[in-house]
């Protein structure tokens, strides 16, 4: 058997979260998100080297406004207007990008094709549909509730194709 995906496992996300953002955070198994999570939610898809869908991660837009405002050392009141809004502010997606592209590492296995993040999909922009297919699907995916210390929590969701 040589599948090479490996699902990282929940103390592995939130060693990542912990060490970008610098602070507390709390991981607990949660519930996959649902369409009804789709048209808010920010999502982040990874490809192969030979540019095939790999995973897709998505955030509750509570999770990656309070992620990012955390990232950005801003006040948690940013997080909070921004989820108000129901979008995500400039400022904030930009840090949560970074936090997209450092997710990578999650990926990455030693003898295994090479992931990188392709795209991020904040709320307003269209999920393609194989991402959102691989997103809403059972199977290889692990689903948490990640919160924030001082911040707020939300949805995580990965999805490996």
């Amino acid at each position: 058997m040589s599948d090479t995906s490996v699902l990282p496992v929940a103390l592995t996300v939130r060693n990542l979260f912990e060490d970008l953002l610098g602070r507390d955070v709390t991981v607990a198994p949660g519930d996959p998100m649902t369409a009804a999570d789709l048209p808010t939610g920010v999502f982040a898809i990874y490809t192969d080297t030979s540019q095939q869908l790999y995973a897709v991660a998505g955030m509750q837009l509570s999770l990656a406004a309070n992620a990012g405002a955390a990232l950005g050392l801003l006040p948690a009141g940013a997080a909070e207007d921004s989820i108000e809004e129901k979008k995500l502010f400039p400022n904030l997606a930009e840090n949560v990008f970074e936090l997209c592209n450092v997710m990578t590492s999650l990926l990455n296995r030693q003898g295994a094709p090479h992931v990188k993040l392709y795209q991020v999909i904040t709320p307003g922009m269209d999920l393609p549909n194989d991402a959102r297919a691989h997103l809403l699907a059972l199977g290889k995916r692990l689903d948490l509730t990640i919160e924030v210390a001082r911040y707020g929590k939300g949805k995580f969701s990965l999805s490996l194709a």
